[in-house]
């Protein structure tokens, strides 16, 4: 099938993020982002890049020298940064020039509504960041399960490498469940329906565009090491940018996966169209992965 062909090659994962970063202020929920990072930069070996965008002074210093020891957290492999300057700004100039693979954020929550959504600094720091970014809607202290995944399956050229390594990520987090959400070719069905198939022609045309997502998977899948993951494979219709949002309500999902291709044009990238209603209002945790 034409698919197979575009499929390009998967990379070696075993070092999957190599430099980790959090943005950092003095606010009542930096103890839980710092706890929350602490235990990826131990899950993938990282190193760990602390961005703090104000003066530096010798108090504000001594102070995260205190958190670092508080939390246990390796000196050696911990760097802070300081910087002055429009806080989205400084944060991606900080995330480029130190090479960080992971940026690691906060949603925040809408006052009165169990509600999470990004705000304007967010948004330009996940449209623009130079690396993958993971945005927890409520970090906690003691770290959050990512035991239900969903990953965005839509037949895309940069689904193989989001499905690779969020199953890398999947087996690493230890998560229970893992769902593959795959957008049905709708286009298929309504040729069959303006050439006036017979309902029987039409239901078998469904079933045969739904196998061609799930082979669509399986072929992806067969070069990751999956270990004992509970894959599940859920093909969908309509927009799959909607759908991804409905499902991991529907399932009460942990943690979303999606994919953005840098290498693409602004105009032809995921951004702001397709994902606007996802960081609008956060149905879960979210890993944007960047190719």
């Amino acid at each position: 099938m034409n698919w197979k062909i575009r499929l390009f090659e998967i990379p070696i994962l075993a070092h999957m993020f190599t430099k980790i970063a959090l943005a950092v202020a003095f606010s009542p929920r930096m103890e839980a982002l710092l706890a929350e990072t602490k235990r990826l930069v131990e899950l993938f070996l990282s190193d760990l890049i602390l961005i703090h965008v104000g003066e530096k002074t010798e108090e504000l210093e001594n102070e995260f020298q205190e958190v670092l020891r508080r939390h246990g957290l390796d000196i050696d492999r911990t760097t802070i940064i300081w910087k002055q300057g429009k806080p989205a700004k400084m944060i991606l100039e900080a995330c480029k020039e130190s090479k960080v693979d992971l940026l690691v954020a906060g949603a925040m929550k809408e006052e009165g509504f169990l509600k999470y959504y990004m705000g304007s600094v967010g948004r330009k720091i996940i449209r623009k960041s130079p690396c993958s970014v993971l945005t927890l809607i409520d970090p906690k202290p003691e770290t959050t399960s990512f035991s239900k995944v969903v990953l965005n399956g839509t037949q895309l050229e940069i689904t193989p490498f989001v499905i690779a390594k969020g199953v890398v990520f999947s087996r690493e987090v230890k998560a229970e469940q893992v769902h593959i959400l795959n957008e049905i070719k709708m286009y298929g069905l309504q040729m069959g329906a303006a050439s006036e198939d017979s309902e029987g022609e039409i239901a078998q045309t469904r079933r045969q565009l739904v196998q061609d997502e799930i082979d669509y998977v399986h072929e992806i899948l067969k070069g990751i090491e999956t270990n004992d993951l509970k894959i599940n494979i859920k093909v969908t219709g309509g927009k799959w940018a909607i759908e991804l949002g409905r499902f991991c309500k529907k399932i009460e999902a942990d943690l979303l996966v999606v994919g953005d291709d840098q290498r693409l044009t602004f105009f032809d990238r995921l951004f702001p169209h397709d994902l606007e209603d996802l960081l609008s209002t956060l149905p879960c945790n979210l890993l944007i992965l960047k190719i």
